[in-house]
């Protein structure tokens, strides 16, 4: 564990003690204030303000039963959240997760992760992150939409496009979210657009939308690859996950002439050294919400599917996770290192562990952290309330020119910081560092509110 600058050891010690038992926010807040020595030494107008303690204190936590009717007619009863972190630049802005696993801890690390890397895309828009602990696996759609227009009922009165602007994640898709905002118009009598993003394209969606968090991060990966002057073409590839980010970081590793060969979900991984079969892939996971294992059964050839196993032990140049928090730890991270993994970036939130990031950044690997490798995501949600601000629809090839370019930015704002702080190429410290430098100012310039 890296030790943490005395400054603001008494710090993180307190911020542990006013939220027992949330150690994926405690992970969360200790990796960024890792970053932040030399920044209070070089600023002590941060220290004054107390701007470490506000930070890590969310603006406004809401906790909601969300009671609802299944289809034999007997009640259920779930718990929702909303934690609006900082608007010091904008709207709150983040998903909603429906997981059984999802409790406060959860949704404040997210939240906390959610506004370094809003504020990493330039764009005017604070961190948030929602969700509940309903599953919507094996849920049919009349229980869907029931849950879904329980939980805006208590959520709507917190929302608005001047407020907060939820989008989805696990678990909530353009489905659930238009079950949402059915019942937000119903609840509010306007037909506020910008109050969600991720809509579907004939109610206000965005083009790219669908496509972003995995473009960027794809994105990203290829920008670290050329300041260390290589590409990704003929790179092989393993993505974990095979949901949303998966699907479209593999779709355009595939563009950029990489070869895609392992993928998984919670019941194993799929091992295709022809390269994964996307159009398969995307049947067996969209349309048929299948296990992947359907995948393999189907593809044949060299195709294999392993029960239980661990998708890192497939060799690999550029690894992408793209699953879950902390899925990839250090034994992990060396058994990549040892195959000659080059590159790693995060699609999902947090899914690396500490001592694997530490293993990635001592063996010299070019590791984007997911504060700024998966920003595209809610960069191109940003893009979305802009369109619905000004009642336009833009064309996929000129979004995703505007995604291409926020990434470049992110990037090169990330890499620009480590050069200034000595740190060359440690992506994690110039993510941590820039992000909370925007909030920072912005909380100074704002006064104590």
């Amino acid at each position: 564990m890296v030790h943490l600058d005395e400054k603001v050891e008494s710090l993180f010690e307190q911020i542990v003690r006013r939220n027992p038992g949330e150690s994926e926010f405690h992970q969360a807040v200790r990796e960024v204030l890792e970053s932040l020595g030399p920044v209070l030494s070089k600023h002590p107008e941060l220290t004054r303000h107390k701007i470490i303690e506000r930070i890590c204190e969310p603006e406004r936590q809401v906790i909601f039963r969300v009671p609802w009717v299944d289809d034999r007619g007997e009640v259920q009863l779930n718990r929702g959240f909303r934690v609006q972190v900082n608007s010091a630049l904008g709207p709150y802005k983040g998903g909603l997760r429906f997981h059984p696993t999802v409790y406060l801890g959860t949704i404040k690390f997210l939240g906390f992760e959610q506004v370094f890397k809003n504020a990493l895309t330039g764009m005017p828009i604070g961190g948030g992150k929602g969700g509940a602990d309903f599953d919507p696996k094996g849920k049919s759609e009349g229980e869907i939409m029931r849950f879904c227009q329980s939980f805006m009922t208590e959520l709507h009165r917190h929302l608005g496009e001047h407020t907060d602007v939820p989008a989805g994640d696990i678990g909530v898709g353009e489905r659930e979210l238009g079950y949402m905002f059915g019942q937000y118009k119903r609840l509010t009598n306007r037909y506020e657009s910008g109050v969600l993003t991720g809509k579907g394209l004939a109610w206000g969606g965005s083009l790219v939308r669908k496509e972003a968090t995995g473009y960027g991060a794809v994105y990203f990966v290829a920008d670290m690859l050329r300041v260390r002057g290589e590409k990704l073409t003929d790179k092989t590839c393993v993505v974990s996950g095979s949901g949303n980010v998966a699907l479209y970081a593999s779709q355009k590793l595939e563009q950029l002439g990489a070869h895609v060969v392992a993928c998984s979900d919670s019941s194993g991984y799929v091992h295709d050294p022809d390269g994964i079969d996307l159009a398969l892939l995307k049947q067996v996971k969209e349309v048929e919400r299948a296990r992947i294992s359907e995948y393999a059964a189907r593809r044949g050839r060299r195709s294999r599917f392993v029960p239980g196993g661990n998708v890192w032990e497939v060799p690999c140049q550029i690894a992408l996770p793209c699953a879950t928090q902390n899925e990839l730890n250090a034994r992990d991270a060396a058994t990549l290192v040892k195959n000659g993994c080059r590159a790693v970036a995060e699609g999902a939130n947090m899914p690396t562990t500490p001592d694997g990031v530490r293993v990635f950044l001592e063996s010299g690997v070019a590791f984007g952290p997911g504060k700024a490798a998966n920003a595209g995501g809610v960069a191109t949600s940003a893009l979305e309330m802009q369109q619905n601000a000004s009642r336009d629809s833009w064309s996929f090839e000129h979004t995703e020119k505007r995604l291409a370019e926020i990434m470049t930015n992110i990037h090169r704002t990330c890499y620009d910081t480590a050069e200034e702080l000595g740190v060359s190429g440690n992506y994690v410290v110039g993510a941590n560092v820039a992000g909370f430098l925007r909030v920072a100012r912005a909380m100074i310039a704002l006064g104590v509110i």
